[in-house]
């Protein structure tokens, strides 16, 4: 044995005294880099896809809920219905939002996943020899949007952010902070040059990125960097151009059915431009049972929790539900936890009569009662405007927080979808005395989501007239919209900055990320401190951005990444 071994590790020995280079050279067969993994078209679409991805998990809330939530509570819009009492979270503005709090670091951590991804295609189909002309400059564009919305996201949250353009073989510790001017302007060199290379948007599929979504993102770069005129030209190419229009008659699948236009945008399979929606810009895909697809969890949060709600009956003295069985019904919305609860401002001050986007096919304000025996003096009475609601003690005053309040049906389907966008398991066969099914619960719908209409569009352009001191004009788009709402007109008298703010919440409410919108605009403190009871009662002028966080700091050893004043 003793000389087998000797020769054995004789020979193991001379190898490794006399082995050359070639023989320590890796050969992997199946390890994958950018280089041997993006190559042909079906790799890019994949990479492509990823950046759709990431975008749709933040519109769906597909994160952190509290970091998704925050984009719209704890502004004028809403506040947080769950943690009023003793104030928690955003609610508590002054104390939570620290660079230590995780809303920020996720939100700054998302957008950066996909910038990241963004540049690693970039990069690649740039240099790529295996992709066609036509193919190259679709990935590239999609990709160049990506980043250039990212970036916007970013410099409207913190100001001047690190900008990073290259494909990264390895971490880097050594970044500093770009002024937000530069991180705009760069934001504008990519969407330039992403419009001269993407298709129209009646030359792709349903929720691919086009020119006229970049145009109108290019629009928001333009103001932010005080080029009116080039804001109001890029908005005037996205209305004007053929194939995109507002909606100002019926349409889809229930258009013969009791409701109203504006409630058509919002119903189940009705925003995609394929189905005659020539008012969508970009709109994100979702649908159920597809494994690529996340639910979205927005009525979840925005609608009230009705179940909680509950009436002294007044035969029995007991208390009970105001709803049949203590269920959901599909006729009124999705089930809801009432986490985002929308302001008095949003709900009762800034409507005027006629205007449908307040209407009950949009905001059901009142329920009739069918929770008590239907031999019960309260049964089918209304909760509101029978007084019940009035009649609210004390002590069940969560009621009109986080039970009961409007209820927004933006984001739910309509009676007969629900099966269709949650399961057949969220729909009972038990019918409501007073219309519709009852519901399981269900905190995920698979429905299309915006990412931009054109109506924006229209108010990105007043907003540029304003700034330019042509409030006639920003009156004439604002209009538009009032119009096709059935709204009172707007005078110029009266047009100002906070006047489109409102009228992007009558418009846009649960489809803006309203945080973004006010600190992009420097309002965030003056709008929350007036408008909301919760979080405006500590807010800050400071939090007019938010913090850069402070993990993003420490381990920046290389370079000093300076934080935002006051924090």
């Amino acid at each position: 044995m003793k000389p087998k071994i000797f020769i054995y590790l004789l020979c193991i020995g001379a190898a490794l005294s006399s082995c050359s280079k070639s023989f320590l050279d890796e050969d992997p067969l199946s390890i994958y880099t950018p280089d041997n993994s993006l190559q042909s078209s079906i790799q890019f679409q994949q990479a492509t896809n990823n950046l759709y991805n990431g975008v749709r998990n933040i519109y769906m809330g597909n994160i952190n809920l509290d970091t998704y939530f925050g984009l719209y509570y704890a502004t004028d819009f809403a506040y947080n219905g769950t943690d009023y009492d003793p104030a928690a979270k955003l609610n508590a503005y002054k104390a939570t939002m620290v660079p230590t709090y995780f809303i920020p670091g996720n939100m700054w951590t998302a957008f950066y996943k996909i910038i990241t991804n963004a540049n690693l295609i970039i990069s690649q189909a740039s240099k790529s020899t295996k992709l066609s002309d036509a193919d190259k400059n679709s990935f590239l564009g999609q990709a160049l949007f990506f980043r250039a919305y990212s970036y916007n996201v970013l410099a409207n949250l913190y100001g001047g952010v690190p900008i990073e353009l290259n494909e990264l073989s390895g971490p880097r510790y050594d970044y500093v902070r770009a002024s937000r001017e530069a991180v705009y302007q760069q934001c504008k060199k990519d969407l330039q040059q992403a419009i001269g290379i993407l298709s129209d948007i009646n030359q792709v599929p349903d929720g691919t990125v086009n020119k006229q979504i970049a145009k109108h993102v290019l629009t928001e770069v333009l103001i932010s960097l005080k080029d009116y005129d080039g804001a109001i030209a890029s908005a005037s190419d996205v209305i004007n151009f053929s194939g995109v229009s507002l909606m100002n008659s019926r349409f889809g699948r229930r258009a013969n059915l009791p409701g109203d236009v504006y409630r058509d945008l919002f119903e189940y399979n009705n925003q995609n431009y394929s189905t005659g929606n020539h008012e969508g810009l970009l709109v994100i895909q979702s649908t159920l049972n597809n494994s690529a697809s996340v639910g979205d969890q927005s009525a979840w949060a925005v609608v009230p929790s009705l179940t909680g709600v509950r009436i002294t009956e007044a035969t029995t003295k007991t208390k009970m539900s105001i709803l049949f069985n203590a269920k959901f019904v599909d006729s009124v919305s999705s089930n809801g936890i009432g986490w985002i609860r929308p302001t008095s401002h949003f709900f009762y001050e800034i409507w005027t009569p006629g205007d449908i986007r307040n209407s009950s096919y949009n905001i059901v304000r009142d329920i009739r009662i069918s929770g008590v025996p239907a031999n019960s003096p309260d049964y089918g009475k209304w909760y509101v405007k029978d007084g019940y609601k009035a009649k609210v003690a004390p002590a069940d005053f969560r009621d009109t927080i986080r039970n009961f309040y409007p209820v927004i049906r933006k984001m739910s389907p309509s009676a007969g979808d629900f099966v269709s966008v949650a399961g057949p398991s969220i729909l009972t066969n038990v019918t409501n005395p007073f219309g519709g099914f009852l519901l399981n619960g269900a905190s995920r719908l698979f429905m299309q989501k915006y990412m931009a209409r054109v109506a924006e569009t229209y108010l990105l352009r007043a907003e540029a007239y304003l700034a330019k001191g042509d409030a006639q004009k920003a009156t004439d788009d604002v209009n538009i919209l009032r119009n096709r709402a059935g709204a009172t007109p707007a005078t110029a008298a009266e047009m100002n900055l906070d006047y489109i703010l409102d009228e992007r919440l009558r418009e846009l409410y649960m489809e803006e990320f309203r945080a973004v919108t006010l600190t992009r605009l420097g309002k965030l403190y003056d709008r929350d401190k007036k408008y909301n009871p919760k979080s405006g009662l500590t807010i800050e002028p400071y939090h007019n951005l938010w913090p850069i966080p402070s993990t993003e700091i420490t381990q920046n050893t290389g370079a000093v990444l300076e934080q935002n004043q006051g924090y």
